[in-house]
């Protein structure tokens, strides 16, 4: 592995996973500044609509995978929910720890691990979480098997991400964007302008919402939803597992 590679985008089981741990080390630094701009402002949002599909009942234990820097955890942790913070990435986790301590916030359960391999119980969580990281799994269906495996019968699993717009012109535009606006961006805002090309092509290769959908049933999940945001660039999909 030499310095800067990039994992492969496409959502398969051959995904190398410590390029995706090196490459979030690496875009550590800023990534919270860097999503923000080139969300143009909505992360906030999709994060605020997400902690509402998780609907956290206080003392809630919920797992939250991929965390980066904890931004969704704390909203959980906010909502009275007991919320674990789990991350691939050590350099995220330290930016999340770093910004607890600078601002004076109530200390997360931070941990550092994989989402295909979780270091828990059966049973162990309310619910489980994950906020644009399951495409970056090494294998998001074995992911989607192991968050069914630590949740409680009954409890329940949000996943957000990067989808497909329903609207056939404001796809292209968006697609677009990724393609040539985003990488330019990114030049300007990141600490690692490459990583962000993998990041736009990982979006690219990802399934619509129906296709995501059949992946949840298939790891076992019931009823799955799913409630498209800013026309479908993200998607909030639900399930729930059996009694």
């Amino acid at each position: 592995m030499t310095a800067g590679s990039l994992p492969d985008p496409r959502p398969t089981e051959d995904k190398d996973a410590a390029l995706v741990q090196d490459m979030f080390d690496r875009v550590a630094p800023r990534y919270d500044i860097a999503n923000a701009i080139l969300s143009f402002g909505s992360d906030q949002h999709w994060r605020r609509v997400a902690v509402r599909a998780v609907d956290p009942q206080p003392a809630e234990r919920i797992l939250d995978v991929a965390t980066g820097t904890g931004l969704l955890a704390r909203e959980l942790d906010r909502a009275g929910a007991d919320a674990v913070a789990l991350d691939f990435s050590w350099n995220m986790l330290a930016a999340g720890k770093r910004s607890e301590r600078r601002t004076g916030q109530r200390p997360l359960a931070w941990l550092n691990g994989d989402g295909t391999a979780l270091p828990f119980a059966d049973d162990s969580f309310d619910a489980v979480t994950i906020s644009f990281g399951l495409r970056n799994l090494p294998d998001p269906r074995a992911g989607l098997r192991e968050f069914a495996r630590v949740t409680k019968p009954g409890g329940r699993v949000v996943v957000m991400e990067f989808s497909s717009p329903t609207n056939t012109l404001f796809r292209r535009v968006y697609r677009d964007y990724l393609v040539r606006a985003l990488p330019r961006i990114a030049e300007v805002v990141t600490s690692d302008p490459a990583a962000y090309r993998y990041l736009a092509d990982s979006i690219l290769e990802w399934p619509d919402q129906p296709r995501l959908a059949r992946w949840f049933v298939d790891a076992g999940w019931t009823d799955p939803r799913w409630q498209n945001l800013t026309g479908g660039i993200v998607a909030i999909h639900t399930a729930r597992l059996p009694e």
